[in-house]
């Protein structure tokens, strides 16, 4: 019953979001304030309230795949069967009460967050977040492109609340620090947008027979398969050519060791992965491919140690 409880949460991926947020607190953050002249009021989050942040993420996260579960029990009887929680190990009703139990922990962390910070764009954000999973999981996942768009907005989120949780109400748009913080923020946050943007597709390939049967409208059955690979494809290539370019201006810097860390691990990994795309056919196949995108994503989260 345990085992199945945390395999229904995705452990694996909590600890991914709680390992990319303490690699933004501890690394960037310091990073940004670095060169703030004297008397620069420092990181407002502090540890404590850094951990419960991290703990109502995860909280979030975790309601988000168990109402996923739950309204995918009959696609995922086709899809992914052994897999299988709600049902075999843990009923409806009570996967229905988690779901809501993590919830209201999330928000509720996330009110005190807000007002120890005097910040309301975080439990705004975080409420809304929780809204979406749950209409994601209903009916936004069985629909073209919109579904995976949202899980990437969220993903993207993950990184974005701790910049939004420094933000100063009345800092100056000019403000060095607050411009540092801004755009190291968007440089993650797009990464994981467009990383996650390519696995949910990829996993869209996989699920078709699946999401076939029970008439799910995702991109490789509207489209086909041909031409959402051809999506795919695009993405890497974008994502791999930005990366491409911070990597010359890393360079410039006298940052070698992370532009050689970037080209191993993450960019000649893209282009693996984009040439392994188009022979892929089978459902084996997609979910190598979608499993070797998440260690190129948690690659692209652990570059924020050379700062």
């Amino acid at each position: 019953m345990i085992v199945a409880f945390f395999r229904l949460i995705r452990w694996p991926n909590l600890l991914f979001i709680v390992l990319t947020q303490m690699l933004f607190r501890y690394f960037i953050l310091p990073f940004v304030y670095l060169h703030a002249h004297p008397g620069y009021e420092s990181i407002k989050l502090s540890e404590t309230l850094f951990y419960l942040l991290a703990l109502a993420s995860v909280c979030i996260a975790a309601a988000g795949y168990i109402i996923n579960d739950y309204f995918d029990v009959n696609i995922d009887q086709v899809n992914k069967s052994s897999k299988v929680i709600i049902g075999k190990f843990i009923n409806r009703r009570s996967a229905i009460l988690l779901h809501a139990l993590f919830s209201f922990a999330g928000f509720v962390l996330s009110l005190y967050i807000g007002y120890k910070l005097q910040n309301i764009l975080i439990p705004f954000f975080n409420f809304l977040a929780i809204i979406i999973l749950w209409f994601y999981s209903s009916t936004f996942k069985k629909k073209i492109l919109i579904g995976n768009i949202l899980i990437s907005i969220l993903t993207a989120w993950v990184i974005l609340v701790l910049a939004v949780a420094e933000y100063r109400f009345r800092i100056s748009p000019h403000d060095v620090v607050w411009q540092r913080l801004l755009k190291l923020s968007f440089i993650y946050a797009g990464f994981a947008f467009i990383i996650s943007l390519i696995r949910e597709a990829i996993k869209d390939m996989e699920d078709i027979e699946g999401d076939l049967k029970y008439g799910c409208k995702t991109m490789p059955i509207v489209w086909g398969l041909p031409v959402a690979k051809v999506f795919t494809g695009v993405w890497i290539v974008v994502l791999a050519g930005i990366l491409v370019v911070i990597q010359i201006y890393v360079v410039q810097l006298g940052w070698w060791f992370s532009a050689l860390y970037s080209l191993i691990a993450i960019i000649i990994p893209l282009i693996w992965v984009l040439r392994k795309l188009y022979k892929a056919t089978t459902a084996a196949e997609f979910h190598q491919l979608s499993s070797v995108v998440k260690l190129i994503m948690l690659a692209g989260i652990i570059s924020m140690g050379f700062f």
